[in-house]
């Protein structure tokens, strides 16, 4: 969605790419967040929604994320 690798978001968000790895689920046998602290969590949402990504609340089709409108 915003064309970047692991290594730079996980830079944007301060976090090691193992952590990034954990808090997105890409390893096998690991739960997504599994292992990974609010801190770390919240750093990586952080990034996200600095780089344009929009989360968006349960709302009857489930919770998800989009690309903020340009303004």
């Amino acid at each position: 969605m915003l064309s970047l690798s692991q290594p730079e978001l996980a830079e944007r968000a301060g976090v090691s790419v193992e952590t990034l790895k954990r808090v997105m689920g890409v390893r096998p046998g690991v739960s997504v967040g599994q292992g990974v602290s609010a801190e770390a969590m919240n750093k990586v949402r952080a990034a996200l929604e600095a780089a344009g990504v929009e989360f968006i609340a349960e709302n009857g089709g489930g919770p998800g994320v989009r690309l903020k409108k340009a303004e």
